[in-house]
Parts: structure tokens; sequence; C-alpha cells
């Protein structure tokens, strides 16, 4: 496991740094934004809607009781004030910046999919009779029996947006994520036997599940809808966050991989510099170890002695020359 540095790489210190290193991604994201508003204006797919349908698209035309601008805040502003809370406990950008950056793809990516389905499938919602109708009286085509609208347009247009729930999906994407972000945080899957873990990690997927009941509830969407889009959120912000962090499970879960990759390639940069100070140190130690020994010269002696020591050669060697 490598080594925890706590508060050394805040945003004041390393957040422009690491901003930049991802700034396509956060171009991506721009652009992922930009497709989402044009699904939400192009005209959705008017599926043909007859008399005998209508049975069940019938149901109590309802508010929401959990409003479109009320989604954003559960599903993003939620979890972020969560990221804000770990990184005033930690003061680590690298966690705080890849927890935002996931979070955001996995919402953004879910809101694509989710919207594109919506108009390519056009399903009428339970309550599209009220849409088309608002007055009660529905008028049919005499050869098709195809419904002929009177109500407001934008009415009916968000009347054929039923599959798949786009509040289920959103919420499924960012509180899921929120779940995997906790369970690698408290250490979930360490096999302490510490049940109470596993309820802080359900808790947002019960947000979420209590979001998809609420659009049954409202007649905004059939059981179909919102199990799809609890489908479709949740294997999105699966992927999203296995793309920034560990599993839960791992000895690593608590970090993101930058924050790791970043130890490792700080230790290989430190290690050539060493390893050069270590070999100075032993070449040094090698010069003076190493003697040479010459015996003084005698007169009438024709011979000369010399004698080399190293302890890098082993034993004594003498060496004669005549």
């Amino acid at each position: 496991m490598p080594e925890i540095q706590l508060g050394t790489h805040t945003i004041r210190s390393h957040g422009t740094s690491v901003a930049r290193i991802h700034m396509h991604d956060w171009f991506i994201l721009l652009l992922l934004v930009i497709i989402d508003a044009v699904l939400n204006i192009i005209e959705p797919f008017h599926r043909f809607v007859g008399r005998d349908m209508m049975t069940d698209l019938s149901y109590p035309l309802k508010d929401n009781t959990i409003p479109f601008w009320a989604v954003p805040i559960i599903a993003i502003l939620l979890p972020l004030v969560i990221f804000l809370i770990y990184y005033f406990i930690r003061k680590d950008v690298y966690d705080f910046h890849h927890a935002i950056l996931g979070l955001l793809y996995a919402v953004l990516i879910t809101a694509v999919i989710t919207d594109a389905i919506k108009d390519g499938v056009g399903r009428p919602r339970p309550d599209f009779f009220w849409r088309c109708f608002p007055n009660g009286k529905g008028v049919y085509d005499q050869v098709t029996t195809d419904v002929m609208c009177t109500g407001d347009k934008s009415v009916i247009k968000e009347g054929h947006k039923s599959f798949p729930s786009g509040h289920t999906s959103w919420s499924f994407a960012g509180l899921v994520y929120l779940s995997w972000y906790l369970s690698g945080k408290v250490r979930a899957f360490d096999r302490s036997g510490h049940i109470a873990k596993l309820c802080l990690v359900f808790f947002p997927i019960l947000m979420a599940s209590m979001v998809a009941v609420s659009r049954v509830d409202d007649y905004w969407h059939h059981w179909q809808d919102v199990f799809a889009g609890g489908l479709i959120g949740s294997v999105i912000a699966s992927f999203c966050y296995l793309q920034f962090f560990p599993p839960p499970y791992d000895t690593d879960g608590w970090g993101p991989h930058a924050y790791f990759r970043m130890l490792a390639e700080s230790h290989n940069a430190a290690r050539p510099s060493s390893a050069n100070n270590d070999s100075q140190r032993v070449q040094s130690s090698e010069l003076q170890a190493v003697t040479l020994y010459i015996p003084p010269h005698q007169e009438g002696d024709t011979r000369s002695n010399s004698w080399d020591s190293s302890p890098m050669l082993g034993a004594p060697q003498n060496v004669r020359t005549h």
C-alpha cells in the first residue's frame, strides 16, 4: 500500500496542474451538455396511439412530487457536498478533482443516453390522454383511429417521453456513484464485519429508489420506464467510478488511480539521483580501500617486487618480474 501523504496536494498547490492535465475531459463534458440540450429541443417520435390503447394512458395528470429543478440537487449537488467535506478532511486535490469529474461524466453520459432513447422510442406517458385532450373529449382519426390531440404542443411533446425515466436515471447515476465513493472511503469491504458501513453505502441508493417510486406514483412513468432508467444510471455510474478509482474492495480502494500514479512517478524520479549518490560513495570507498605497496629497492638486487593488495580481487597476489 503506497504511502499516504496528508495535506500535501491541495487545490492551491496542485489544482491548476491537475485540471490542465484533464483539460480535454472538461471540454468533452461541455460537448455532452450541448448534445443533451439539443436532444431536449428536437421533437420526439410520435408513436401511434389508437383509441383502444387509451385504457392504460388515461391516468390523472398530476404535478411532480420531485420537480425537475430538484433532480440536479439530488444527483449532483449532494455528492459534491460529500466530496467537499472529504477534501477538507484529507486535503487531496487528486481525489476531489477526479470525484467531481467522474460524477459529472456519470450524470451527463446518462442524460445523453436517456434523452436519446426518449426521442427515439416516443412512448406515451400514463397520463397521455389528459395531455392530448385536456377537455376530456377524445378526437381520433376515422380511418387509423390515431389520436388527433387538441392540447398544448409542449405538453403533448413531453407526453411522448415516457421511456426511460429521466428523473430515475439521473438520480441513480449520481447517487450510485456516491455509494461507490463512500464504500471506498469507509472501506466497506475490508472483511472486518462492520455492517453499519453498508447502511451508509446503501442510503444513497435508497434515495434514488424513492425518486423512482415517485415517478410511478405521479403517473408520469410506467414501471418499465423507471426500471430501465435505474439500470442505465447504475451501469454508467459504475463504469465512470471505476475509470477514476480502484474497486472499493481493493487495498488502495480509498484513493484515485491518479494519486497512486503520482506517488509512483515521484518515487521513480527520486530513485536515479539516489542511485547516483550511492554509486559515488561506493566508488570513493573502493578507491580508498585499494592500496599499492612497493618495497624499497636494495642495491645489487636486480629484482623489483610489486605487491598489489585489493579487496575487490580477493587474496593478496605477489607479482614478480625478472
